[in-house]
């Protein structure tokens, strides 16, 4: 294992913590999972994937898209 510096905002450094204290885990055992979980697993199944791309209508209009030819 390698050693990394992460600077976190006052508020994630809390929640982290709070886990922690918790799950009597460490902090760092606690962002080492969430890091695994949200990068290093995360696997799209079905029709749900992470989208970092611009809203071409809103949720309001979600049902256009079968307007659409």
């Amino acid at each position: 294992m390698e050693k990394a510096q992460v600077y976190l905002p006052a508020e994630e450094l809390a929640a982290s913590r709070e886990a922690a204290a918790r799950s009597g885990r460490s902090v760092a055992d606690i962002d080492r999972d969430a890091l695994r979980k949200q990068v290093l697993e995360f696997r799209a199944q079905g029709p749900v994937a992470h989208w970092d791309g611009e809203a071409r209508r809103t949720s309001i209009d979600h049902d256009s898209v079968h307007d659409e030819v």
